[in-house]
């Protein structure tokens, strides 16, 4: 298929770039859209799509840093010369991007890029069902541009590609998802992987535009219409009733290898593997261990990422979201999963030490910028994802079979919770407390709105969602540790100059 991936370079840009050769005209002169129809297929198009998941959403510096990094969650502290890159990271920290910030134009273009692969497979005659996948994923990109930028570049399949596209806005632009969306749910499939997007994947996606529709119409001060929490609430109720998905016993399951097999709560994930991962050789889900674990640990990583101690704190020494040892890791490498603080150690409980001699021991104590002898150890660390020791053997391999999470069935139950008490609804204690109980958590006596944000914290920490609950509650320009000021023009991000250079019809976001 060189034919086929030599137009997809050529096109990559096309939905936001009005330069870019549309595919029913010539191609330098030698390729026309009816030699182009009779070697690309349907199935290599939405295949491309899937794959085009990739790195907005599993790469370290793309999307995912967007909604971690900006929130109470996760830091990347500079370590002497170590992440520094010209203070790209500690401005996402301090909320002090601008529209040139490298990961806010990255995770623009490479999430509109997706929105491009999606649109390209309904230009190909698919079928019923093909034409539902590309326009769920169309509106899963949708749905993270209108989160992170308020507006969304927008072209329909067979567009004239001289022009800019059109932008959608606000309740505008999320009103047209959940309609596109609507229209095509009945054709998704039903009984299929997790990987394969399903009714109850674009139902979880629908709940999440219901859920977050008074965000988009006024970030800085959003309002929750009954109708919408509603809403939310019957297709919670519709997942529910199939009996498809239970709270498993075992967390970690839910984002460890064969995830694809052993997790019963997964709804919707982009499927990794050997020879799968192909969007960016080397990444995948190891880009979710690697930047957190130290260089002398197995496996050995880049020593960066962490959390705080206000975060940590969150959870009580019982919940099992907490951490600890996991199956085919701990016994084979000494790392455990979820928060790493203390002395760490290998396999034979030996005491490991730093590149400087170190005693290796994770401290509550971090700062924006790190300095001194133990600059290393300083920072809570977190591994999500277990690292797959049998498949990939813990290396930057993307043979690694742990599938990427999108959705869960703990999120469908916590919206489901949140938008009865946003509606006046009873039933809320009841989830949150079920869901605690599964967790070893204390179940509590009242559930009010700030223990729901609090809880989707230790429920979905580091899954790439906390910014945009932030924002949701009310919480994204509150003061916290590390973060000593903030300007609610931060609760969008700016349209990269670039972009804005290309199309006109992109207005550049207030304050910036």
């Amino acid at each position: 298929m060189r034919l086929y991936k030599f137009l997809f370079a050529a096109a990559a840009f096309a939905i936001i770039a009005p330069s870019c050769t549309k595919l029913d005209e010539e191609l330098r002169s030698t390729i026309t859209r009816e030699q182009a129809d009779s070697v690309i297929t349907v199935p290599s198009l939405l295949l491309r799509a899937y794959n085009g998941l990739q790195l907005p959403y599993q790469d370290q510096s793309n999307f995912w840093a967007l909604q971690e990094m900006t929130s109470d969650e996760a830091v990347a502290p500079t370590r002497g010369g170590d992440w520094d890159d010209n203070g790209a990271w500690r401005s996402l920290k301090l909320h002090t991007w601008d529209a040139d910030h490298s990961t806010v134009g990255a995770a623009f273009r490479n999430i509109l890029q997706l929105q491009f692969f999606a649109t390209n497979v309904l230009e190909f005659k698919p079928s019923p069902r093909q034409a539902a996948e590309a326009k769920f994923l169309r509106a899963f990109s949708m749905f993270s541009t209108l989160d992170g930028w308020g507006q969304v570049p927008y072209r329909e399949p067979n567009e004239n590609l001289l022009l800019p596209p059109k932008v959608l806005k606000g309740t505008e632009a999320a009103d047209f998802i959940i309609k596109d969306l609507e229209a095509v749910i009945k054709d998704l499939p039903t009984d299929v992987p997790a990987f394969t997007a399903s009714q109850n994947a674009g139902k979880v996606l629908l709940m999440k535009l219901y859920l977050n529709k008074g965000v988009f119409a006024n970030p800085r001060q959003p309002s929750f219409q009954a109708a919408d929490m509603q809403k939310v609430i019957a297709l919670a109720d519709e997942i529910i009733a199939t009996a498809k998905y239970s709270i498993t016993d075992k967390y970690f399951d839910n984002f460890a290898r064969d995830n694809n097999q052993i997790s019963t709560e997964n709804i919707f994930t982009q499927e990794n593997g050997p020879g799968l991962s192909t969007s960016r050789a080397g990444n995948a889900v190891f880009c979710h261990w690697a930047p957190t674990l130290h260089y002398n640990q197995d496996p050995s990583g880049w020593n960066g990422f962490a959390t705080t101690g206000e975060f940590y704190d969150l959870f009580e020494a019982t919940d099992v979201r907490r951490g600890g040892a996991y199956k085919n890791v701990t016994e084979l490498t000494g790392t455990k999963v979820g928060f790493l603080i203390g002395q760490q150690i290998n396999k034979d409980s030996v005491k490991l030490v730093d590149r400087k001699g170190n005693l290796l021991i994770f401290t509550r104590q971090l700062a924006l910028k790190e300095s001194g002898n133990d600059l290393e150890v300083k920072g809570i660390r977190v591994v999500k994802y277990p690292p797959d020791m049998l498949t990939a053997n813990g290396k930057n391999s993307n043979s690694a079979e742990n599938d990427y999470v999108f959705f869960r069935y703990a999120d469908v139950l916590l919206m489901k919770a949140e938008a009865q008490l946003r509606s006046g609804a009873t039933g809320a204690l009841t989830i949150v407390n079920d869901l605690r109980t599964k967790r070893k958590a204390t179940a509590l006596g009242a559930v009010t709105l700030d223990d729901i944000l609090k809880e989707r914290g230790r429920e979905f920490y580091w899954e790439g969602w906390r910014r945009q609950d932030l924002i949701r509650f009310g919480k994204f320009t509150a003061i916290w540790d590390l973060k000593p000021t903030d300007d609610p023009k931060y609760i969008l991000f700016p349209i990269p100059n670039n972009d804005l250079a290309v199309n006109p019809n992109l207005k550049q976001n207030d304050g910036y």
